[in-house]
């Protein structure tokens, strides 16, 4: 476990939080990335946003065109979605995007919900 990562989890989720109360649901995702980003630098926390992803096949490094929501810290992928609800395949891209950064935490946020806590998923990378 990282302590670092599960204090920024901790100021991600505030930032979140802040954003939505004053955003509220229906909004696209790259709105709410842009105020995420701006409200994470805001409290002065280093984020990157559409950070490329790379896949190593084979060993060779492919540039396959993925891309992290916002990277923090380079500790915590934070993955936003706005959507319905949140769905295993969106589990499944962050534990991938975790495991080739070889980072411990990543949070999966739906915006797309009356009330934040509800669309917030911790995910961690054994």
């Amino acid at each position: 476990m990282d302590e670092r990562a599960n204090d920024l989890s901790k100021e991600i989720i505030g930032a979140a939080i802040a954003v939505h109360r004053e955003l509220g649901p229906g909004l696209l995702e790259s709105a709410y990335e842009a105020c995420l980003e701006y409200e994470l630098l805001d409290r002065g926390i280093a984020v990157e946003r559409q950070v490329p992803q790379s896949v190593i096949y084979r060993g060779v490094k492919l540039d396959c065109g993925y891309r992290l929501d916002l990277l923090v810290e380079n500790l915590v992928i934070v993955e936003l979605k706005t959507v319905e609800q949140l769905t295993p395949i969106h589990e499944a891209q962050l534990l991938t995007y975790l495991k080739l950064r070889r980072l411990w935490l990543g949070l999966l946020i739906n915006f797309n919900v009356p009330v934040l806590k509800q669309g917030i998923k911790r995910l961690v990378n054994n």
